[in-house]
């Protein structure tokens, strides 16, 4: 369980987040998934504060005339509860083998069918279903045998808040070590996966790592760095797996949680009364999220529901955001794509006057000092000078 005490403070922060969301609206529980794409990006102070409000941001987007497409086809959630169905039947012996064979101790014997305990994990709410599997990891460390926790609940702090997070399973290998098991519906194809799909069910899987090694801090040590992918082999339904080091996940997913904000801090930027529940008039829902500063990346379209709405927003005020975090980073001071066509064109005197977007103003810098402005100048020229030794009946119709 999390070592935060029900304070003042936090029951205050409690309140507060629950007038957000909406008296009547019950919260929107983080996952991994969604945790992992708010570590990835913590400098958007509107995710942050959303998500620890618990808000439903798919709804949000909606009422705010953005919706986007989220979420997995029918199709594809059916097939993934079919193939984590089977990769668990037989008792856990079948996910076990490949636990053993995989991750298992050198000279150790694989596990047989009723050798693997599968403790009961239900219990009434997520703080519930956490003390059990708290109870369940401690008994099946004094066991000294393969246990199985199908489902289980973890508790993570982040941002001043509680998240419970519900790995696809974990399991306790009998010298104690823990090993958290991601299945996956996607293939692996002669050995090999989608590297983005593997990016994303690693960085998942190290969110999951974390809460368990919070839960047992003691032992922080029993929770292997690694995960277990276990995917579809070839075209077949049957499952296959590979260890995933997950040491460079571990390293980032730390650094990024521990800079995000505290959500009292962003809580403190809405006015009293603000409240972000959907079906408020879209006027008042657009006034409260624009109080919030977004840190919009084209990266975001795959992770956000809000993605549609900032991108927008970044491309009606000219936010050089929109071109991707690299190009943003190269740009240094010029904040818009105004004040960079300004620079490029040898402009010394404020390029970046236009608007700024969501993510963090719009003011510009000198051209002149601005060493971005400097190469943006030479590049500009140097492309003039080839342009000018080209013949102009060689060139493609439509180009100057």
């Amino acid at each position: 369980m999390s070592d935060i005490p029900d304070s003042q403070p936090t029951t205050a922060l409690r309140r507060r987040l629950a007038e957000l969301r909406g008296a009547d609206v019950a919260p929107r529980p983080l996952d991994a998934r969604a945790l992992a794409a708010l570590a990835a990006n913590p400098g958007c102070r509107r995710r942050a504060l959303l998500d620890g409000a618990g808000v439903d941001k798919g709804a949000l987007a909606k009422a705010l005339g953005a919706p986007a497409p989220f979420g997995q086809s029918q199709f594809a959630f059916t097939r993934g509860h079919a193939f984590e169905a089977r990769v668990k039947g037989d008792g856990g012996a079948e996910l076990m083998r490949l636990v053993h064979a995989r991750t298992g101790a050198p000279g150790t014997p694989p596990p047989e069918a009723g050798e693997v305990a599968v403790p009961e994990l239900s219990a009434p709410g997520p703080a519930g279903r956490a003390e059990r599997t708290r109870l369940a990891l401690e008994r099946a460390a004094a066991d000294g045998g393969w246990t199985l926790l199908d489902h289980p609940m973890v508790e993570l702090p982040v941002a001043g808040s509680s998240v419970y997070l519900e790995p696809d399973a974990v399991a306790v290998h009998p010298d104690g070590r823990l090993t958290v098991v991601e299945i996956k519906s996607f293939p692996i194809l002669d050995g090999s996966a989608d590297p983005a799909k593997v990016g994303a069910a690693a960085r998942q899987a190290a969110v999951y790592v974390l809460a368990l090694a919070a839960l047992c801090a003691d032992r922080a040590d029993r929770v292997a760095e690694q995960a277990l992918l276990v995917c579809p082999k070839d075209f077949s339904n049957l499952p296959t797996a590979e260890a995933v080091d997950l040491r460079r996940q571990l390293a980032t997913t730390r650094r990024q949680l521990a800079r995000l904000t505290r959500l009292e801090e962003i809580a403190a930027m809405l006015p009293d009364g603000a409240c972000l529940d959907p079906a408020r008039p879209p006027a008042e829902l657009a006034e409260t999220v624009h109080r919030l500063p977004a840190a919009y990346a084209p990266q975001c379209l795959s992770t956000c529901e809000l993605a549609f709405h900032c991108r927008a927003r970044a491309r009606a005020a000219g936010a050089v955001e929109v071109l991707g975090r690299e190009v943003r980073g190269e740009l240094g001071g010029l904040t818009t794509v105004a004040a960079v066509l300004a620079a490029a064109r040898g402009g010394d005197g404020g390029p970046g006057d236009g608007p700024g977007a969501d993510a963090g103003g719009g003011g510009g810098t000198d051209a002149g000092a601005d060493p971005a402005a400097a190469a943006l100048r030479r590049a500009a020229r140097l492309r003039a000078e080839v342009l000018a030794a080209v013949p102009a009946a060689g060139r493609p119709a439509g180009r100057p």
